[in-house]
């Protein structure tokens, strides 16, 4: 691949710390207080803290002792498991990628219903009508024209749009921290007026704080198109580190802006609100800009990561050999067409069925469990099966990564419920139909082979 289609480490960062801070940070306040108190917001913070450094610290490892699986998501699971765990693996990451991207189209014209809709006039409503679709059908292909033109291209956009999104974040924490209110946190500080017990409520927390920090992988998953190696670790531990501290902060001070039970009850995104409290009329279009700006950046990220596994899945003979084209620019061309067309056909079906952002966001996190449970399963089954050889010597420290990370995977499983689960299974089912056609195609290339145009 030419030099000019590289990425250098702020790009990386950018689009790392893109993909995850997107449409979710603007509903957090919402989301959180609708299903945990303070008590079990604070808990449920500390655990997503700790396991996702710990899966950050997974990548960042691996991109260093096996630079020769390039793709990451896919790449790991299939050197440590297996074709078919390797597919399930691809195949998760992309469906969780293309319903991501489903979702901050349909919370960024929601955000617009603010705007234009009334009692008597519903135009944008839940970001589900046919006006919405309409418009977001036309973002799709806007940013399937500009990724068409080239990864690096799109790379740079995004890092000029992660600045601008930064602004109103950091606007809302600095006036919500003048503004804090102590007594309101303490109102019912256990969620005693949930009827759940704190663990319980841990537990709902889970699925949104591990889907605003979905797409930590993003530096890993374009490996190939990084200028440096090391580049990739430092890119994904620095946006970790950035989204952790304003994802903590803007829930916390959100509950001594507003009771729980008011929280719970806002329109997301509920950050809009909070921000017409604070500044009065004009907090609200400051979000609602920043917000469009956040998701336009982050559709960008999303869109990138979604094209990228289906072309590395196809150069390993894991997914049909048709995804491995590229074009001159060298984007995998038929994987971008691929993930714009299954977005534009879910746009049509969230018309048709009506569902909002908060089940876009629960399937799309349910995706990613599997593959984020493999990583570390990975990095502990390598670091075991090298233990005495001369380049294999890990300390402990490698060995609790490992574990730890697994073992958050572990949790996250059990923390979506059985219902989620089975969900997630029926979802792999017809991947299982494109695996079988890819095993009848071409032979597979070798691990590290790059596809030509």
């Amino acid at each position: 691949m030419s030099a000019n289609h590289k990425i250098g480490v702020w790009s990386l960062t950018a689009l790392v710390f893109s993909s995850m801070v997107g449409a979710g940070v603007f509903s957090l306040p919402q989301n959180m207080a609708q299903v945990a108190a303070p008590l079990a917001v604070l808990i449920g913070w500390g655990i997503t803290g700790v396991g996702i450094l710990l899966l950050a610290l997974c990548f960042l490892r691996l991109s260093r002792q096996r630079p020769d699986l390039e793709g990451g998501i896919y790449t790991y699971a299939r050197a440590g498991f297996g074709e078919l765990i390797g597919f399930c693996s691809a195949w998760g990451y992309w469906l969780c990628a293309t319903i991501g991207i489903v979702s901050y189209l349909v919370i960024v014209f929601a955000t617009l219903g603010l705007f234009t809709d009334s009692e008597q006039s519903r135009i944008f409503g839940d970001g589900n009508t046919w006006q919405a679709v309409v418009c977001g059908s036309l973002f799709v292909w806007a940013v399937h024209w500009l990724v068409a033109r080239g990864i690096r291209e799109a790379a740079l956009v995004n890092l000029l749009a992660t600045i601008a999104k930064l602004l109103p974040l950091l606007l809302f924490i600095v006036l919500a921290l003048l503004a804090f209110r102590l007594d309101l946190t303490q109102l019912d500080f256990q969620g005693i007026s949930l009827e759940v017990p704190v663990w319980e409520q841990v537990k709902q927390t889970m699925i949104i704080t591990l889907w605003v920090f979905t797409g930590i992988e993003g530096a890993v998953v374009l490996s190939a198109r990084a200028q440096k190696r090391q580049d990739i670790g430092r890119a994904t531990v620095f946006g970790v580190l950035l989204a952790l501290v304003i994802y903590v902060l803007v829930t916390l001070l959100a509950f001594g802006l507003q009771a729980r039970e008011s929280l719970a009850g806002l329109h997301n995104p509920s950050m809009a609100l909070l921000m017409e409290q604070l500044l009065g009329e004009p907090g609200k279009y400051i979000i609602a800009i920043g917000l469009v700006i956040s998701v336009a950046a982050s559709y960008l990220s999303w869109t990138l990561f979604a094209v990228e596994v289906p072309w590395s899945a196809a150069t390993h003979g894991a997914f049909p050999a048709i995804f491995r084209r590229q074009n001159r620019q060298g984007v995998a061309i038929n994987s971008l067409w691929l993930t714009s067309l299954t977005v534009q056909g879910s746009l049509l079906a969230v018309l048709w069925s009506g569902e909002t952002y908060n089940t876009l966001l629960a399937i799309s996190s349910q995706m990613i469990l599997v593959p984020y449970l493999l990583v570390g399963a990975f990095l502990l089954r390598w670091s075991w099966q090298q233990r005495g050889r001369a380049q294999g010597t890990f300390g402990v420290g490698q060995y609790l990564i490992a574990g730890g990370a697994t073992l958050y995977g572990a949790w996250l499983l059990y923390a979506s419920g059985l219902d989620n689960l089975l969900l997630s299974l029926w979802l792999y089912v017809p991947g299982l139909a494109l695996f079988w056609l890819a095993r009848r195609g071409p032979q597979q290339l070798p691990l590290n082979a790059v596809a030509s145009d």
